[in-house]
């Protein structure tokens, strides 16, 4: 049984307000403890009960660090689909450098080594107590806050990277060849994902605002991008049509 001995410390604190929080437990009274514990510390919180919702909310990334647009993981090891170890190992050989709290009833030394050794930063076993987890949740976002500053060296969706410092893409590992206006289109892209833009502002973007030629340059440039990106150009899943307004990405 855990122990909801909440921390009594200020949900304004500076420290935590920022931060956002998944938790990945599949037990429904232990997930929304956690919750409501974190809550009060003033984190945001997303919560999911299997290792296939968790992967599919991790696949959403912050266009500024080519990670997943939240601050650390808490995650059971025990869950239905996709288990916690894998999720590690993905997450890890993706380059995903988030934190990642294993929660666990396995209390083995060999089971604590195996969760550190396939790229979890800490393991916590059950029961536990919530001033405990708070502890470890403020020391781990706070060790990955010191390593934050370092500037972004790549955007990555999928088997998609790109290296703005480079100028160079890769593809599943490969090497695209990209004409300057399409690098220049794929980094707006990636720098922004989801956000929809018009034909006039991507001309704004990437080609100035003295541009006088027509607005179909963009579909001419998109459709190239396409073809070297897509597997079916026809049916995009990076670069997609919004119709009526324009394309955005992912």
């Amino acid at each position: 049984m855990l122990s909801l001995d909440l921390p009594q410390y200020s949900s304004s604190s500076e420290l935590v307000q920022k931060y956002r929080i998944l938790v990945v437990e599949d037990e429904d009274v232990i997930r929304q403890m956690i919750v409501l514990a974190l809550e009060e510390e003033g984190y945001e919180v997303v919560a999911v009960s299997d290792g296939r919702s968790a992967l599919a909310f991790l696949q959403e990334f912050d266009g500024a660090t080519g990670q997943p647009s939240v601050d650390l993981v808490l995650l059971d090891v025990m869950l239905p689909q996709v288990n916690g170890l894998d999720i590690c190992r993905l997450l890890r050989y993706h380059g995903n450098t988030i934190p990642i709290l294993i929660l666990s009833a396995k209390a083995s030394e060999t089971d604590r080594v195996l969760g550190l050794e396939v790229g979890a930063d800490d393991y916590l076993t059950k029961p536990f107590s919530m001033r405990e987890l708070i502890a470890r949740c403020r020391a781990l976002i706070r060790r990955q806050g010191f390593s934050a500053s370092a500037p972004v060296s790549f955007r990555k969706y999928r088997d998609l990277t790109l290296y703005p410092k480079e100028c160079r893409v890769l593809l599943r590992g490969e090497e695209v060849a990209l004409a300057p206006k399409e690098y220049r289109l794929l980094e707006l892209f990636m720098s922004y994902p989801r956000r929809v833009w018009s034909r006039e502002q991507l001309i704004e973007q990437v080609w100035g605002g003295d541009f006088l030629g027509d607005t179909k340059t963009v579909d001419v440039h998109i459709r190239w991008l396409r073809e070297k990106l897509e597997d079916d150009p026809s049916q995009p899943e990076y670069i997609v049509t919004v119709r009526g307004f324009g394309y955005r990405f992912g």
